[in-house]
């Protein structure tokens, strides 16, 4: 049997299995499997069990469809949606619903915090400036608005380290998704003691850190391996946050390309590369990356994405394809608030509307207020700056939309590649599954696999106008964004 290995990319709306052969990089399965998102004004909160059955659900589906022997698997790992919030028992079990990484109800702690040591001291401990989305920020939420549960955990996790410890029976994480919680130095790589005490958090009740997210942390225990049909004593990576795992399925680290920017498309948008420069910028979260070679992960995030302008499409009655440039109309489609710009508190905004424009117009605008708030976080990228020419590569599942592509096409200016991977969190994982397997960098292996490479689109000339228009709306309406819609 020529071995396998299986990468979970555990996202925010489902969780998907790829069944690679660890050989050559072939997708040869993706199973999936649904979340439920709960909440309402700023809230997002999913039931971390659900992600459990559905990881199960997800590998069943993926080794079914591919006709694998389950026999075959000799390594596994857990890529997770960044930042949420894990707060468990003393048997494991999730105290309340885990707080996710677009829950805005904690923009004031985040204010709060980021108040209490000065934007500089949070850059040069952490790499980053506190915001709602961080980890440290919900959960100094939890202890002032449910102290109960706060005063109760037994644990702490990140979504990737509460499956993966699931499936071993070790708390583990690595230091690329332990850098999106703010209570991580980028700089000692370690748990920074005196953030710790000021968040009031036990670092007992955290995971160890592995070296990197390829590291071998432990084994499938019975229990894991029968609820995923798998074999027992299956290897199991650290695992990483997504973006990490999507890096590596790029091959971006210090075994593969430095520098290369990449922008992803998905239920939030984001543009990163990996880099050996540690950036200071409150405009950047400055993670590390997951390949322990100490390499960062410079990232700007967008809350409203493809989610965003599906929403738009269907409040116009249009599939998301059909869309036409805005022409003078701007949509500003921040329907969850916004992390960058950070506006936590702000809703969508359409202006520019004339006579003459129409649907398509309108979903073409929403389109280009989510691409411009991309290619404004892509400049502060070390090595990228506002002349960049670098292409572009083009992941997540907006990447398969033409009208997503063109955008970015039209607005950046820039060559985009299309990786002919489409799954490049879970392969990402997979990657990772083969160095706890074997010992090998995962980012050396997905290089050898050839998953970040595919189709190149040559640039066209930027359209300055539409860029120019959407800069001037959003520096005029900033002050009311920032007051829109107190929670």
């Amino acid at each position: 049997m020529d071995p396998l290995v299986i990468g979970v990319d555990s996202s925010t709306q489902s969780t998907k299995a790829a069944v690679v052969d660890a050989a050559s990089g072939r997708l040869l399965a993706v199973g999936r499997a649904p979340h439920t998102v709960t909440g309402e004004g700023g809230a997002r909160e999913s039931d971390p069990e659900r992600w459990w059955a559905a990881l199960a659900e997800a590998v069943a589906a993926a080794l079914a469809e591919a006709g694998a022997d389950p026999r075959a698997v000799t390594g596994l790992a857990v890529a997770g949606q960044q930042h949420g919030l894990v707060v468990l028992d003393g048997a494991g079990r999730p105290l309340r619903p885990a707080l996710l990484w677009n829950d805005t109800r904690s923009a004031p702690q985040a204010a709060a915090l980021t108040g209490a040591l000065g934007s500089g001291a949070w850059l040069e401990r952490t790499g980053s400036v506190p915001v709602a989305s961080m980890t440290a920020a919900k959960w100094r939420w939890l202890r002032e608005n449910e102290p109960r549960s706060a005063d109760a955990a037994a644990a702490v996790r990140l979504p990737h380290d509460f499956l993966t410890e699931r499936l071993t029976g070790t708390a583990a994480t690595d230091p690329g998704d332990a850098s999106g919680t703010c209570w991580y130095s980028t700089a000692t790589g370690a748990y920074d003691p005196e953030l710790l005490a000021l968040l009031e958090l036990d670092p007992a009740l955290l995971p160890r850190i592995a070296p990197s997210a390829g590291t071998r942390v432990g084994t499938l225990t019975p229990a894991a391996a029968e609820a995923l049909g798998l074999p027992g004593g299956v290897p199991v990576a650290a695992g990483t946050g997504d973006n990490m795992a999507a890096a590596v399925g790029l091959g971006l680290g210090t075994r593969g390309l430095l520098d290369h920017p990449a922008v992803s498309l998905g239920t939030s948008g984001t543009v990163f590369a990996a880099t050996r420069t540690r950036p200071a910028t409150a405009a950047l979260a400055g993670f590390a990356a997951a390949d322990g070679h100490g390499t960062h992960l410079p990232l700007g995030c967008t809350l409203n994405c493809t989610l965003a302008v599906d929403r738009m499409a269907a409040l116009l009655g249009l599939d998301r394809e059909d869309a036409a440039p805005g022409g003078e109309a701007v949509v500003l489609p921040y329907l969850d608030g916004e992390r960058t710009p950070d506006l936590p508190a702000a809703a969508g905004l359409i202006t520019g509307v004339r006579h003459t424009t129409t649907p398509r117009q309108l979903l073409g605008a929403a389109y280009e207020g989510a691409v411009f708030a991309l290619l404004r976080a892509l400049e502060e990228l070390p090595a990228q700056g506002a002349g960049g020419d670098a292409p572009l590569r083009l992941v997540g599942g907006g990447a398969r939309g033409r009208a997503w592509v063109e955008t970015v096409r039209r607005l950046s200016g820039r060559p985009v590649v299309l990786p002919r991977t489409t799954e490049l969190v879970a392969v990402g994982a997979a990657a990772l599954a083969a160095g706890a397997a074997t010992g090998d960098d995962p980012v050396a292996v997905a290089t050898a696999w050839g998953t970040g490479g595919g189709e190149t689109l040559p640039p066209v000339a930027p359209d300055r106008d539409t860029l120019d228009r959407i800069a001037s709306v959003l520096d005029r309406a900033t002050p009311l964004l920032t007051t829109q819609g107190h929670r």
